[in-house]
């Protein structure tokens, strides 16, 4: 276990990334934040839901997030979190989770990094399949329309 994480710090020394910022505050800055200072951070619709208060739901997820990433060893992902709550907001406190986020069909795995901060869950996990244009299909063009019998 020692001898692993020496690598690990040795790796991190070696790789070198710019350094996450939201609004001004870097990750650690971040992550002491309590909910009122978070809250004036955000834009306002994010604010507005901070001030009416955290709900139950929203509160259970978090819970599950921290259980989870309690059980794991160190340089390990946690388990993934199954959850319907598209329209929660990411935290600090989230950063770093995998979440199964629902999109009306299956539950779509997000990792949560810290450029995420400030945004929905849904925003992350498409409800709809994009477009691939291929070729028209029957009834597509007016050509197709009449077909005389003979």
């Amino acid at each position: 276990m020692e001898m692993d994480k020496q690598k690990y710090e040795e790796l991190k020394k070696k790789r070198t990334f710019k350094k996450f910022t939201y609004r001004g505050l870097e990750l650690d800055a971040l992550l002491d934040l309590s909910n009122e200072e978070l809250a004036q951070l955000v834009p306002a619709r994010p604010r507005r839901r901070f001030q009416r208060g955290l709900k139950r739901k929203p509160m259970a997820l978090i819970k599950k997030l921290r259980k989870a990433k309690k059980d794991v060893g160190f340089g390990e992902k946690p388990a993934v979190v199954k959850t319907h709550l598209r329209d929660m907001l990411i935290v600090p406190e989230m950063i770093g989770s995998l979440v199964g986020v629902y999109n009306g069909k299956m539950f779509n795995s997000v990792e949560i990094k810290g450029e995420m901060v400030g945004h929905y869950l849904g925003e992350f996990s498409l409800t709809y399949k994009p477009v691939k244009h291929g070729r028209p299909g029957i009834g597509a063009t007016h050509s197709s329309r009449f077909i005389p019998l003979k």
